[in-house]
């Protein structure tokens, strides 16, 4: 908790500050007429300078895009584009590369991209409202899912074909060694106190959700990579398929304490039947949003700390210079404490699915120690 609300506060604290010293910081670069004709007579390196928009870095870095941008050097983008596969229903299907765009600046096949959207456009470059674009894009975020995926399949089959080889009598050794320990902890502290005889059962899914959202956060903490787990659509399909979990293991017991309460009144029973079912669904939003606000705050604060150097450069290259060692010492010490972070939130939303599963087949067990008795 106190982590969490130190996350918070410091997120907050960036924020404003960026704020306030990035409108003096573009001031001081802006000409004094601040006409459109002045800002043209500026060369190109300056102009690009004074545009310079800490904000925009950072929604950059967090949002999705067509391409793997790594840095800018001499105005010149290093990046790594990505396949671009459109459909239109006045136009058909194309497919290219990112790079064809040249980051915004450049429309090709009557299509141009913007602010991470592609629009299609007419011949003057104005964007075409009549056609509809579909866009099925292998984006930065769909390519490090994958990555993460592949990475998924084959370090946890490369282990269970160890087992099989070796067996249980002896001893694990490589990355066996490691994983093993984890797989125990899922199983004794996730699986079976909150499952009981039923673990076996949710054990695939349990670990298989557990080690795909910590690789996914392992790989979100390399420069230049994609924040998969801060994407809300990510962790909207995984909270989506626990939910689909914990409805089926849902019981006749179950739907019973929801739809009636023995002993409650009339008017009291139809409130909590509505406070109920909006309690099932409230169940998946908190798993989707924990994992999602908790990865994107992470990243901001690193992302503002890092921006804080070029906002006091504008004000001042003294400035600059002297902050940078202040920035970079908490950034490191924020990027530290990411590391946990990644491992915690896969356990607790793998911790909390369980819990959430245990609570849909709560009433068996009431029922059965009932019959018992």
């Amino acid at each position: 908790m106190a982590l969490r609300n130190m996350k918070s506060l410091l997120v907050a604290a960036c924020s404003l500050f960026i704020l306030f010293l990035s409108n003096p910081a573009k001031a001081q670069h802006t000409p004094e007429n601040g006409t459109a004709e002045a800002n043209h007579q500026q060369p190109h390196g300056e102009q690009k300078e004074a545009d310079f928009n800490p904000g925009d870095v950072i929604m950059e870095h967090i949002m999705d895009n067509h391409d793997f941008h790594f840095a800018d050097v001499n105005g010149h983008p290093i990046s790594l584009p990505l396949p671009v596969i459109l459909y239109s229903p006045q136009k058909g299907f194309t497919a290219f590369m990112s790079s064809k765009f040249e980051h915004g600046h450049a429309a090709y096949q009557g299509y141009k991209l913007e602010h991470g959207v592609i629009h299609a456009v007419k011949e003057d470059g104005s964007v075409d409202e009549t056609v509809h674009v579909y866009d099925f894009s292998i984006t930065r975020n769909v390519t490090q899912m994958l990555l993460s995926l592949i990475v998924l399949v084959v370090l946890l089959l490369g282990v269970a074909k160890k087992y099989k080889q070796q067996g249980a009598k002896k001893a694990p050794s490589g990355f066996q060694n490691a994983v093993e320990p984890v797989i125990i902890f899922i199983r004794d502290e996730v699986g079976k106190s909150n499952l009981g005889h039923k673990y076996e059962k949710y054990m695939p899914y349990l670990l298989t959700v557990f080690f795909f959202i910590l690789i996914g956060n392992i790989f979100g903490l390399i420069p230049g990579s994609a924040n998969v787990t801060g994407n809300i659509a990510f962790t909207a399909v995984l909270g989506t398929i626990s939910f689909v979990a914990i409805l089926i293991s849902t019981n006749k017991h179950f739907w019973a304490h929801v739809f009636n309460f023995p002993g409650v009144p009339v008017p009291v029973k139809i409130i909590l039947l509505f406070v109920e079912l909006l309690g099932i669904f409230t169940k998946p939003f908190a798993l989707i949003i924990r994992l999602f606000a908790n990865m994107v705050a992470g990243h901001m604060i690193i992302t503002c700390l890092v921006m804080m150097i070029f906002i006091f450069s504008k004000l001042s290259i003294g400035a600059g210079i002297g902050f940078a060692p202040v920035s970079m010492a908490f950034t490191v010490f924020i990027y530290i404490i990411e590391v946990l972070v990644a491992f915690i939130q896969a356990f607790i939303f793998t911790n909390l699915t369980a819990v959430f599963i245990a609570q849909a087949f709560e009433g068996e067990h009431e029922h059965a120690e009932a019959h018992h008795h």
